[in-house]
């Protein structure tokens, strides 16, 4: 095996490499990429098992096609140091050393056999369906911070992502919750697709958002059993998927929370931000006393002293209710329009907040006891 290879292509595809592969791997081999180099593509797959990462690199010069394999995380340490956008050359020598070269800079890195490394090889092509990248992108990002974190309900460590049907229109739905707060998201697909509902792992939505960070086009999405296929231009990641019952998500949903309470996106968001900077671990209630147009935002910890500020805001109520500051920043912060909606009932009921600006997400966050 003998080909050349532009070092800005090699980082960028390694460096996606470094989201699947696990640090502290039991097996050898799943530490290490293979790389095939054949019909003028370098073909880089990476896993852990769980998560199959494909990427392929076009147009690149072989003079020898063949393939090896070797340790992702020191190929990538060594390529992110050569000088940008330079020619690497990579030689296969021998049985298991692979010569990296580019300038001056020369490395031989040890292989494991190709034989060795796991591939699948199950076949997607009946349930399929594409969907813009960035649709896909802003519905994970919309959910993904309200996961939740507690291994006893795995069920709960993804992205419920389903159909759902609302005045004769599909949706791909996505919903996440932690039981402390929820965000759901939709958008509009043209038709019913052969989809069945699915719970994405976390590691599988945090590499495919990277990857959707990336790339403009369109996701061909596939699932059959217990994993799932997305296909973009040039990558491929297949993922298992949770296996357990995502709970009844719409029945959580306030349905009479009829006090409304409008203001400014942004300087809601500077000021819960900035009176929670005396509480050190965020666990300290920021505390709402709401009057008529007058939103008076407190929080106090017994250690370090208390802040509070004063909003100008729509509301025609009275309403005293405290939440954690880390989950009204955490969904401000994903708010697009320059308004926040936050819907109350009372006291101890969830609050429902909305951004003006996109109908198809909805938040969720229960208040603190106190």
């Amino acid at each position: 095996m003998k080909f050349n290879v532009n070092q800005q292509d090699l980082q960028k595809s390694l460096n996606y490499c470094q989201g699947v592969i696990e640090k502290r791997s039991t097996l050898p081999i799943l530490s290490n990429i293979l790389l095939e180099a054949g019909n003028s593509k370098l073909t880089i797959t990476a896993t852990d098992l769980d998560l199959i990462f494909i990427h392929q690199i076009n147009d690149i010069e072989i003079i020898e096609e063949g393939k090896t394999t070797t340790s992702s995380s020191i190929m990538y340490d060594i390529v992110r140091k050569f000088s940008s956008g330079k020619k690497i050359n990579l030689t296969l020598g021998g049985e298991n050393k692979l010569l990296v070269e580019s300038e001056k800079s020369i490395f031989n890195l040890n292989c494991i056999s190709p034989s060795e490394f796991p591939v699948t090889d199950e076949n997607f092509s009946q349930n399929e369906f594409i969907v813009k990248s960035k649709q896909l992108l802003k519905l994970l990002n919309k959910c993904k911070f309200s996961i939740s974190n507690d291994e006893t309900r795995h069920y709960l460590s993804g992205i419920y992502l389903h159909q759902s049907l609302l005045d004769d229109q599909i949706f791909l739905t996505a919903a996440a919750t932690d039981s402390h707060r929820m965000s759901i998201s939709k958008f509009k697909l043209s038709e019913k697709v052969n989809f069945d509902p699915v719970i994405l792992p976390k590691k599988t939505i945090f590499q495919l958002c990277s990857l959707l960070e990336d790339y403009d086009g369109d996701v061909k999405i596939s699932n059959i059993k217990s994993k799932i296929k997305f296909e973009l231009n040039k990558s491929i990641l297949i993922s298992k998927l949770i296996d357990g019952k995502f709970p009844n998500y719409v029945q959580v949903i306030p349905k009479n929370n009829q006090k409304k309470l409008e203001v400014d996106l942004k300087l809601f968001l500077d000021a819960v931000d900035r009176v929670a900077s005396v509480s050190l671990d965020k666990k300290d209630g920021v505390k709402f006393n709401l009057s008529k147009d007058v939103l008076n935002l407190a929080v106090n910890n017994t250690n370090s002293g208390d802040g509070k500020e004063s909003l100008s805001v729509k509301f025609d109520h009275d309403l005293d209710i405290s939440f954690n500051s880390r989950y009204l920043i955490d969904v401000a912060s994903q708010l697009a329009g320059e308004k926040i909606e936050i819907f109350f009932n009372d006291t101890g009921s969830p609050a429902l907040i909305k951004d003006p600006s996109d109908f198809d997400s909805i938040y969720v966050v229960m208040p603190m006891k106190g």
